[in-house]
């Protein structure tokens, strides 16, 4: 493949527009700074944030930010500035990449029964009621109706515990098969906009395939490889919580999701060697040292 960091082409995916350069900074610490707690130099960071055309100010904003968040631990040694994560955020990043990693793998077929919570909390009561609604949102439930919420999976366990948590009692969970002749309109897939939903997985397939392109007829350079790789991680982390992994015998047919993560899989672990290789360039520019400890990882291995 070819090795050049020419700037990527116009066309590459960026980013999401609403992710902020602490997101970004966490997310390239966790991909390329794969289980280590050293401290890099505060300028590397800001290189590195470079890459994707965040300012130097913005860059060490971020930092701050983090660090005051208590996911950045910050160290000195004489004028230089060095940042490593915490070990909260080691931790969450390990949590969630493994969630990201395994999303979309085909499972076991679906038991065809429901967890159902139906609750009622009272309208002025505005704080639990939100923190119900976000909370059952997390373990993949969505509203089938204002105050009965339903999820495909077994999550008796997950919802009490909100529930109990929250000191709500005024509800009741149970698990349930769907009757036949019922209204198709009361059908529980509908709690999900499945059309907005194909949208989303089609606008992935649409947007990295001539990244999948060019990296098949190694046209890819080490800079696009980070950029494109990190923008795809940025893309697909945001899958699972509009997606609660649906079964696939609820879904309509040729539903896009096996071919969008085939895509996540082939291009996350395909760039992974350049994207790697454009992040040591970078860090080694300010500590050749610290360069040598950068690592990452693929979604089959957990590692390079």
């Amino acid at each position: 493949m070819s090795m050049q960091s020419a700037s990527p082409p116009a066309d590459l995916p960026r980013v999401q527009a609403g992710g902020s350069p602490q997101h970004l900074l966490l997310t390239l610490l966790g991909d390329y700074w794969y289980g280590q707690r050293a401290p890099l130099p505060s300028a590397a960071l800001v290189a590195l944030l470079g890459e994707f055309d965040i300012t130097e100010v913005s860059a060490r904003a971020a930092l701050s930010r983090l660090a005051r968040r208590g996911l950045l631990e910050q160290s000195k040694s004489g004028r230089r500035t060095s940042y490593a994560l915490s070990e909260r955020a080691a931790g969450v990043l390990t949590e969630g990449r493994g969630h990201i990693l395994s999303f979309g793998i085909e499972r076991t077929p679906w038991t065809g029964r429901w967890t159902v919570a139906a609750f009622s909390v009272p309208e002025d009561d505005r704080s639990r009621r939100h923190a119900l609604r976000t909370r059952l949102g997390w373990h993949g439930f969505a509203p089938l109706y204002d105050g009965l919420w339903v999820s495909p999976h077994e999550r008796v366990t997950e919802v009490t515990a909100i529930l109990s948590e929250l000191d709500i009692d005024r509800a009741t969970v149970f698990t349930a098969e769907l009757a036949d002749g019922g209204p198709t309109g009361g059908h529980p897939i509908n709690a999900w906009d499945l059309a907005a939903l194909r949208a989303e997985y089609e606008r992935i397939l649409a947007a990295y395939e001539p990244v999948r392109r060019r990296w098949r007829t190694g046209r890819i350079g080490t800079a696009e490889a980070l950029v494109a790789r990190t923008a795809l991680m940025d893309d697909w982390r945001t899958m699972p919580s509009l997606d609660p992994e649906l079964p696939t015998e609820l879904l309509p047919a040729h539903w896009p999701r096996a071919a969008a993560r085939a895509l996540f899989v082939e291009l996350y672990d395909g760039l992974t060697g350049l994207a790697e290789q454009r992040v040591v360039q970078v860090v080694a520019g300010h500590d050749p040292d610290l360069a040598a400890l950068v690592r990452t990882h693929t979604s089959r291995t957990g590692d390079t």
